[in-house]
């Protein structure tokens, strides 16, 4: 069976750090129109006259029990307005992957991977009306040369540092170049792609071997210091009993790095599958620090090096962005 063609995809979360490089891969050769709302309220409106969707919320913006209720409505009203195929822009469930531990829960991860299975439960009954799929992606591998984010480097005494609370664990970091193409491909492939979570990563990455990587790259000394304990969408109300403190969340998430090393643990991914769909896709942080110093000696915005700086440090969150003041 051929897979349905998609002309126009309405993208909630397009002006994210994921969101630019989907809307680019999209629209590269014009085989996709693409419309888009910075504001997820604005769905019914931004569905109509719209084949395909690809949905991404903010979580960390507007909080766990927003996002459950916004989600839902997304995919009922792109079920109204005639959408014929959904994808759910998606974290590990890392609750449930833990077997409901505690000490692994993370609001913006769980709020987005009760979605996703609901989600597929969902396309198991309405799938002659509008297929779906769930893109499940994860820290993207820029948040390490970024500031204002969980895994921001510090240059002390000239040597670029990590601090984290990872211990023997690794991240799945993934790479935002790299969504585009993965996003495109589920586009492109709707009939393989329908009730598929598709889990992605570059690698598992140890944050020894970041370090280890930066330094082959630059010449530069890096290091990772394996932090304490750290310590949440921050458009929640906190006299809400469902928030979470930004230390309560963040520990949940770290927990899960922490027991998720050699792709045994709490969160894992089928690489080979990966390899199937992006042939090219990054494989590993070196290679991913490679790039982007060469391409920022190419473009003049610096060395990897220079762009670790203190001074030098750039945004790549939505959230950092807008000073965590985007409206929901």
């Amino acid at each position: 069976m051929a897979s349905q063609e998609v002309s126009k995809i309405f993208v909630v979360g397009g002006t994210g750090a994921q969101g630019m490089p989907v809307i680019s891969s999209l629209v590269r050769d014009k085989k996709y129109q693409v419309s888009t709302f910075a504001s997820e309220s604005d769905l019914r409106i931004g569905y109509q006259g719209c084949h395909g969707a690809f949905i991404n919320i903010h979580g960390f913006n507007c909080g766990e029990k927003t996002e459950i209720y916004w989600a839902i409505r997304a995919y009922e009203l792109a079920l109204e307005e005639g959408v014929k195929f959904f994808v759910y822009g998606n974290l590990d469930y890392g609750y449930k992957k833990s077997g409901y531990d505690p000490k692994f829960r993370c609001g913006h991860y769980d709020g987005k991977g009760r979605i996703a299975e609901w989600v597929l439960f969902q396309t198991q009954f309405n799938q002659d009306r509008m297929k779906a799929a769930i893109f499940t992606s994860g820290p993207y591998i820029n948040m390490t040369i970024a500031n204002g984010t969980p895994m921001a480097p510090t240059v002390e005494d000239g040597i670029v540092t990590w601090r984290a609370p990872l211990g023997p664990g690794a991240v799945p970091h993934v790479s935002l170049e790299d969504c585009g193409y993965y996003v495109r491909w589920l586009f492109d492939n709707i009939d393989k792609a329908n009730g598929l979570d598709l889990e992605v990563s570059i690698e598992h990455v140890y944050y020894e071997d970041l370090a280890r990587a930066f330094e082959a790259v630059t010449g530069h000394p890096a290091r990772f210091i394996d932090a304490a304990d750290l310590g949440s969408g921050y458009n929640s109300d906190p006299s809400d009993p469902a928030f979470m403190t930004i230390r309560q969340n963040f520990t949940g998430l770290w927990n899960l790095w922490r027991h998720s090393g050699h792709n045994q643990g709490i969160v894992q991914r089928g690489y080979k599958l990966l390899d199937e769909i992006h042939p090219n896709r990054t494989r590993t942080a070196e290679q991913w620090f490679r790039e982007m110093n060469a391409r920022g000696i190419e473009d003049g915005s610096g060395s990897l090096w220079e762009n670790v700086q203190p001074q030098n440090l750039k945004p790549v969150l939505k959230m950092a962005e807008d000073g965590m003041k985007g409206r929901l």
